[in-house]
């Protein structure tokens, strides 16, 4: 890849990552990684108040990273594919290493 294909797709890598950048989003993602939830069951297990857990999935919709689908009353959300949940799951797991002294 190379010219203006290759800058698209670094723009694109960059927009998904900035989408990603608040932890509450991945904390969304991670949950979601797991199947479809709602509002509420986003709200109960990141006890984050409702308005900042839709804003968040607001985002997350609006980056392309996931989609809602109407269950009932609720909206039932999910993610896009799974590259996401692999992009943050390696993002959490790196975060969590020792960091390498400099040779």
């Amino acid at each position: 890849m190379s010219g203006r294909a290759a800058y698209e797709a670094y723009e694109g890598a960059g927009d998904l990552l900035r989408a990603l950048a608040a932890p509450i989003r991945v904390a969304i993602v991670t949950e979601l990684a797991a199947g479809e939830r709602c509002v509420h069951e986003l709200v109960d297990k990141l006890g984050a108040p409702q308005p900042l857990v839709s804003q968040h999935l607001r985002v997350l919709r609006g980056a392309g990273v996931v989609h809602g689908s109407r269950r009932g009353r609720e909206i039932a959300y999910a993610l896009v594919d799974e590259h996401i949940a692999h992009i943050v799951a390696d993002a959490i797991s790196h975060a969590g290493e020792s960091p390498t002294p400099p040779r």
